[in-house]
């Protein structure tokens, strides 16, 4: 039988004071009112200045962006009748996490006091994309391959410049801010379902996580849904930058799918090794060298990008996503959501200014 590869996304948005440009607490009443519209799709998070949305089971590229674009245009008209706005990045620019308030729920008391402030310092913005599997079995097995391809769909993503009103020098700083949490980053490899499942029991048994949901890696073959959860992007700017990150996801498996079925796979390098490129995405974006095991040499970033979008092409037109996947060319061209944050903040030198360009390009392509 062939896999389908079905589609689910979840972006997180800021909510901003339309006249300071902080982050502010909503009270819910956003998702509240988005709930009446789009019932679980809209979410409450931990920090009360963050609304979390996901798509229902998508069946390809077309019918993701008709229902991200909604739910952006429906979240953000809500914000409005509440003299709020909306705002999609990897971070805010300069809001202080110590004047967020948390929301309050058994399960994110719980988080912050096992993680004290690791937990409250967490002010951050991703996008994660699920992609559909017969069974369990086969997504390990493809989940196992492809964390090779992180830092590269990563590096493209990049969108956390700035952190509490400085300049971090990183193209995404939201990765950073997340690495003191514990289970984050690019897992190991695991040979089996039942050696991932065994993992989480271990975990369990010994009170070290009540659910397989308590691990936040870069990439997870999901504790109940059949979906590699891809977490490893920064939330981004433009709804065409989240589906060219979509169809990218979706376009790998669906290679690395094809690939079992000749009897053939990529290699699974370990996570010490992609955790180099990982660095380095974060660090530098698209603009670096990422290293090539393979070659066993550094490779301009760029390049390796044009390399994977070759390596994926004979699967893109089956999947109906050739529109989504030749965003990226743009992105390589007109450069990520950080770059283009950085820039904006140059030409103003004020992050009131780069907070405005955020929350009107969260908008472009929202509608009903």
């Amino acid at each position: 039988m062939m896999n389908e590869f079905t589609l689910g996304v979840e972006e997180e948005y800021m909510v901003i004071d339309p006249v300071t440009r902080e982050l502010t607490s909503h009270d819910q009443k956003i998702v509240e009112a988005a709930q009446k519209i789009h019932k679980d799709q809209v979410k409450a998070e931990m920090h009360q200045a963050v609304v979390e949305v996901g798509t229902g089971i998508c069946k390809n590229t077309e019918q993701a962006r008709a229902e991200i674009s909604q739910l952006r245009y429906t979240v953000s008209q809500l914000a409005g009748e509440q003299g709020l706005r909306i705002g999609a990045a990897g971070t805010h620019p300069f809001s202080h996490w110590e004047k967020q308030l948390i929301t309050e729920h058994p399960r994110y008391s719980e988080i912050v006091n096992e993680l004290q402030e690791a937990a409250r310092s967490n002010l951050i913005f991703g996008l994660h994309v699920h992609v559909g599997f017969q069974s369990r079995e086969l997504a390990i097995h493809i989940a196992n391959q492809v964390r090779y391809f992180l830092p590269h769909v990563f590096a493209l993503s990049t969108n956390s410049p700035f952190w509490e009103s400085r300049n971090t020098g990183y193209k995404s700083f939201r990765t950073k801010v997340f690495d003191k949490f514990p289970r984050t980053g690019i897992p190991d490899i695991f040979n089996s379902i039942e050696d991932y499942d065994n993992y989480v029991k271990l975990l369990i048994k010994t009170n070290s996580i009540d659910n397989a949901k308590k691990i936040w890696w870069d990439i997870r073959v999901h504790p109940f849904f059949e979906t590699i959860e891809f977490r490893i992007c920064d939330c981004p700017m433009l709804i065409d930058e989240t589906m060219a990150f979509v169809a990218l996801f979706q376009a790998l498996c669906a290679k690395l799918y094809k690939l079992r079925l000749q009897n053939m796979k990529f290699i699974s390098y370990s996570r010490a090794l992609i955790n180099e490129n990982k660095w380095r995405a974060a660090r530098y974006g698209i603009d670096g060298n990422l290293i090539d095991f393979g070659k066993e040499m550094e490779v301009n970033c760029r390049n390796l990008i044009l390399e994977l979008l070759d390596f994926i092409d004979d699967v893109v037109d089956d999947l109906g996503c050739r529109n989504e996947i030749n965003y990226v060319l743009k992105i390589l061209e007109n450069g990520t959501g950080a770059d283009r944050q950085l820039a904006v903040y140059e030409q103003n030198g004020n992050f009131e200014a780069v907070v405005d360009y955020i929350t009107t390009q969260t908008l472009i392509g929202a509608k009903q």
